[in-house]
């Protein structure tokens, strides 16, 4: 003879079935970092951003155009490169997107956000190493907006700019084309310049390899 469980016992059961799905939900920790980037809209418009926290599920985005609930937005961040997702959120500030991503994509994004939470915590120094590298192809071309066009050579490469040895000036917040590559001149140095990607570029082409 079978006896139903009682009203308390399946209150109990269906709280733990609710609690485990809400721990399964928050199962990527939130990230308090500021990440410079951009995002892009329905519209095809780019606009400038800033992360207040950040977790392979989803990130929270300072910023002045907010879009609109359930639209969709391409995210490019330093260290972290290309982020999809959907608009969950609008706050007086900005909007947090729940991120679509595969899992090997999200085991990426939690391990760059691992390291850069240990870097932030522990007041450690940006490792180099990781963070810039010497294409195999140095040689490039310079693409001034008048149409000029001039040689340089590039010193260094980090997700977000690069360093060019180069004999010509440009002045500082030239819109230029390195390769293909749409960038800013930032500063200038004796033999050279350094410039700032339009668009952080994404880890996943970010190695020796690289072409600009």
């Amino acid at each position: 003879m079978s006896h139903a469980a009682p009203p308390s016992r399946l209150r109990l059961s269906s709280a733990l079935a609710l609690s485990a799905k809400a721990d399964e939900q928050r199962r990527h920790r939130r990230v308090a970092v500021a990440l410079l980037g951009r995002y892009m809209l329905s519209d095809r418009r780019e606009y400038p951003c800033q992360t207040v926290d950040i977790s392979p599920g989803g990130v929270r985005l300072v910023c002045a155009v907010p879009g609109e609930i359930g639209e969709r937005t391409v995210i490019y961040l330093e260290h972290l490169g290309r982020i999809e997702g959907t608009i969950a959120r609008l706050m007086p500030d900005g909007f947090a997107v729940a991120i679509s991503a595969t899992p090997h994509k999200r085991e990426k994004i939690a391990s760059q956000l691992t390291w850069l939470a240990n870097r932030a915590s522990l007041g450690l120094p940006e490792d180099r190493r990781h963070e810039r590298v010497v294409p195999r192809q140095t040689a490039v071309t310079l693409r001034l907006e008048s149409g000029r066009e001039v040689p340089a050579r590039i010193v260094d490469v980090s997700l977000s700019g690069a360093a060019l040895a180069c004999e010509t000036d440009l002045p500082v917040d030239s819109a230029i084309l390195v390769g293909r590559t749409p960038c800013k001149v930032v500063r200038q140095f004796k033999g050279g310049l350094a410039v700032e990607f339009r668009l952080p570029l994404s880890p996943d082409r970010f190695d020796e390899s690289l072409v600009l």
